[in-house]
């Protein structure tokens, strides 16, 4: 029997997948369907909007929880599951017998937030968005894209480390913005925070969640601003110890980012489709996945020594280098992978 946090990898790495082959099976449907949501995919300006957008929510989030509108952000995230999953269901059944399932998930994630509603909702909402991202990010804009965001939450989470508290804001609140990885069998998120009384009373965090990459949302976002000895903070650089814990947290941008390369060069790479059932995928787009993969299990050691890290450096970059890689084995020329032919 493999030990219990490497169970935890296979499930975290299970969700990478379904999440990147889900975006992969619905870039047709949604092509087709005209959800491509702006008019020239190949513009690398739509990469500066979509920056500008992560950073705005980024900064009105945090400014909801200064000001005590958690509610509102948890609203606001399950609106936005529940419309993203309608865009998945209805790639499987008309879009008004779509709205059933979509509203189906955004009750649940209201009434019965446990692990797996969450990771479900989580699954179902980034396949969602790498697909509608895919189709509307040509190669240059996605590249663009993933390099940035690989840069931006480097400094979120060792420079300014505002991920930190960004994390410790929405733990609490239950919603797919991350993907909540079970370390037992018995494990119930609901059930943790009813013993615990929604929060950790006594300092001691032996028993809470620890999150993989953001820090424990537990702890004090200052290491200094403590009320208990045993209170270890957030800070990036103090391990704590995996073993103990009963789950970990693994942000739902982390697995959607690289996705979004992925689902991009299965549209928009030039190089020959590969004959996969139900899904389109060629060379680029599978050695995208590869890599992404392998970035997710670097990854995944160091959380196991009990070290939050910044995800997106290591996914994004193994998902841009094994699509260089993928797209000079399909013979595509590295100036047409990078999306610059029509610029020179």
């Amino acid at each position: 029997m493999f030990p219990r946090e490497y169970r935890g990898v296979a499930f975290v790495v299970g969700l990478f997948l379904v999440v990147q082959l889900g975006a992969l099976a619905l870039v047709p449907e949604f092509a087709e369907s005209g959800y491509q949501a702006v008019e020239n995919p190949d513009d690398p300006t739509n990469s500066l909007v979509y920056i500008a957008a992560i950073i705005g929510m980024t900064g009105l989030m945090l400014a909801a929880f200064r000001y005590d509108l958690d509610q509102g952000i948890r609203l606001l995230i399950v609106g936005v599951s529940a419309w993203l999953s309608w865009y998945v269901f209805s790639a499987l059944v008309s879009p008004l017998a779509a709205a059933v399932p979509a509203v189906a998930v955004g009750i649940a994630l209201l009434a019965y937030p446990e692990w797996y509603v969450i990771d479900t909702a989580g699954v179902l909402m980034g396949a969602g968005a790498a697909g509608l991202f895919g189709i509307s990010f040509g190669l240059l804009p996605a590249l663009l894209l993933l390099a940035f965001l690989a840069v931006y939450d480097a400094i979120s989470v060792y420079g300014t480390e505002h991920m930190l508290s960004l994390a410790e804001g929405v733990m609490d609140l239950n919603i797919p913005v991350v993907l909540v990885i079970p370390l037992t069998l018995s494990y119930s998120l609901l059930g943790e925070e009813a013993a615990s009384g929604g929060g950790n009373a006594d300092g001691d965090d032996s028993d809470n969640p620890d999150s993989a990459l953001d820090g424990d949302p537990n702890d004090s976002d200052d290491p200094d601003d403590s009320d208990d000895p045993d209170d270890r903070g957030s800070d990036v650089s103090e391990p704590t110890d995996i073993e103990d814990r009963d789950a970990f947290f693994i942000g739902l941008g982390d697995a959607v980012i690289p996705a979004v390369l992925v689902a991009s060069a299965a549209t928009f790479s030039p190089a020959a489709t590969l004959d996969v059932p139900l899904i389109g995928i060629n060379v680029p787009a599978l050695l995208a996945m590869v890599g992404s993969l392998a970035g997710l299990l670097v990854l995944m050691s160091w959380v196991i020594k009990g070290r939050p890290h910044a995800g997106l450096p290591l996914l994004n970059g193994g998902a841009i280098g094994g699509y260089l890689i993928g797209s000079v084995v399909a013979g595509v020329p590295l100036i047409e992978a990078v999306g610059l032919a029509g610029f020179v």
